[in-house]
């Protein structure tokens, strides 16, 4: 059999070496030979098509666990696998074409052309659940932010509130999209100073006294125009658009980062006993939050929420109540009201919001 050394075969292939051993650790490019004493790995030419076949798929972006499934089929099947996920790429990026249509003309200077403007129309409920003693959730909900956090540990309420009120000043502030991020990512190390702070001296948030103490936070910013999201652990956020549930936010846990590098299934994820082990939190050292602007459409429904929401009622629920509820009171109710259903087992906390169209102020115009 003919053989090529690591370097070689990807030379060859157009993948990384580095890539080439993290695919042999999940299984989905095996090298053919591995020398016993040297470690060293060596790969047949044949081997080439399919570690094309994983390049090339990788370049389309597609996720490791879909092409690992794409590998194991015939060539058939892979093909109408190909083309199912390429047509969900281009629905998708139609609708943000077609959202980039709307902003470019919503925001364009144009006479007699700005007679409405948009809104949050919201509501926000936080319940303890029927096992837990006591309540470390904390939301909130105005004209501008939106915020849901989740505290753990001896310290967890007032962690969770102290990551929220960090947010709160921005209700009165005017603000800008160009601007938003940077406050928020000072208002992000203000909350994490916050949760420190909350921890005695003589004590570490791992310590003894304060063993476990952090929050999760996830907020959205509305600027006028667009919303800012802010997000760091596994509380989530949603947008109920055109009557599909889209989930805005990544969950920082060691599950999911298992679920991206193809170690489990999603389906796997959701029965794994660690489910709930946190990679990032205000709380941790220097926690990095995701940041960025988020896109909107007139009729958006947005949801926050603690996991005791997303860990026992499924997406298609959550969509299913979101589209039912008539409006944002009866939607966070609902689904507060199926999180016990389901048995309670955690606080559960959400908001909910709906971007309308309102009659723009005499005078006020975009552009």
């Amino acid at each position: 059999m003919d053989m090529l050394t690591i370097g070689a075969f990807a030379k060859a292939s157009r993948l990384s070496p580095k890539a080439l051993r993290l695919y042999d650790e999940l299984e989905l490019l095996r090298p053919a030979r591995v020398d016993p004493e040297t470690g060293y790995r060596y790969y047949a030419v044949a081997q080439l098509e399919q570690a094309r076949l994983v390049a090339w798929l990788r370049r389309l972006g597609m996720p490791l666990a879909r092409i690992r499934r794409v590998c194991a089929l015939e060539p058939g099947p892979a093909a109408r696998e190909i083309r199912a996920y390429w047509a969900r790429v281009e629905a998708e990026t139609a609708a943000r074409r077609d959202l980039a249509a709307f902003l470019v003309d919503h925001l364009s200077p144009s006479p007699g052309k700005d007679t409405s403007m948009l809104e949050l129309r919201y509501s926000a409920l936080s319940d303890t659940g029927l096992v837990r003693d006591a309540n470390q959730d904390s939301v909130h909900a105005g004209a501008r932010v939106l915020a849901v956090a989740d505290g753990c540990g001896p310290y967890g309420a007032p962690a969770s509130t102290a990551a929220v009120q960090a947010l709160t000043f921005l209700d009165d502030e005017p603000l800008s999209a160009g601007g938003v991020l940077n406050l928020l990512e000072d208002a992000v190390e203000g909350a994490a100073r916050a949760v420190a702070d909350l921890v005695p001296r003589h004590a570490t948030a791992q310590g003894p006294d304060g063993e476990g103490t952090g929050s999760t936070l996830t907020a959205l910013v509305w600027t006028g125009s667009q919303l800012a999201l802010v997000h760091i652990g596994d509380s989530r956020a949603y947008v109920l658009r055109d009557g599909t549930l889209f989930r805005i936010t990544h969950d920082h846990t060691v599950v999911q980062s298992m679920v991206d590098e193809g170690r489990l299934t999603p389906e796997e994820a959701t029965a794994h006993p660690q489910r709930a082990l946190l990679l990032k939190a205000l709380g941790t050292e220097a926690p990095v939050p995701d940041l960025r602007l988020q896109d909107v459409l007139p009729g958006d429904r947005y949801l926050l929420c603690s996991d005791g929401l997303s860990t026992v009622v499924p997406d298609e629920e959550i969509a299913r109540l979101l589209t039912s509820a008539p409006d944002p009171d009866a939607a966070v109710r609902t689904l507060i009201g199926a999180a016990n259903d389901a048995g309670g087992p955690d606080n559960v906390s959400c908001v909910v919001a709906d971007l309308v169209e309102v009659a723009r102020p005499a005078g006020i115009r975009v552009g």
